[in-house]
Order: structure tokens, then C-alpha cells, then sequence
């Protein structure tokens, strides 16, 4: 299955990686190197992380406080969300239709 991602989270991936990057020059892109891995062990096994609803899913990075949060489409992943998990979680809510 081939993974797309929304542009909402694009952004939030974009926003984190600049973030990261600001605090300490290359983390941002360690960051964006474990988000590519959190997307690959989606892409290999989809149905096997956390269930939030009825067809989305979230994936914890490992290195790093962020979930990738996806809904299983019929031939694709939509990744909807790459949030830090001391946020408040309603804010998915609008994304998780």
C-alpha cells in the first residue's frame, strides 16, 4: 500500500523538524530520518500499532515524543497527523473522520 500524507501533517512534520533543528543544529533532521522509519514500519505491517478508531491507527516513534497517526484507506495509508504526544489529543478529532 502506498503512503500519502495530508498536508496538515506534512506541515507539522515541516514545523517539528525546524523546531528540532533550532534547538540543537541536525537534530531536526535525526528527527526526520525516525519519522521515515515510523512511515516504513507502518508501510510493512499496517494494522499492527495502537487502534484510536474504527480505521485509524497511531505509530510511536522510537527516539522521539511524536506519533505518526494514520487511517487505513481501501488501496492506500493517510498519514493525518506527526504530533507531539503532550498535546492535547482532541485536537485529532477533526482529522480522525
Amino acid at each position: 500500500m502506498k503512503l500519502m500524507i495530508t498536508d496538515i501533517a506534512e506541515f507539522e512534520l515541516k514545523e517539528a523538524i525546524a523546531y528540532y533543528n533550532n534547538e540543537c543544529p541536525g537534530l531536526g533532521y535525526e528527527f526526520a530520518y525516525e519519522i521515515q522509519k515510523v512511515f516504513e514500519r507502518i508501510a510493512e505491517n499496517p494494522e499492527a500499532w495502537t487502534p484510536l478508531s474504527p480505521r485509524s491507527r497511531r505509530c510511536m516513534a522510537r527516539h522521539f515524543p511524536y506519533a505518526v497517526v494514520y487511517q487505513l484507506r481501501k488501496d492506500e495509508i493517510l498519514i493525518v497527523a506527526i504530533m507531539h504526544m503532550h498535546r492535547n489529543p482532541k485536537i485529532l478529532k477533526d482529522r480522525l473522520y
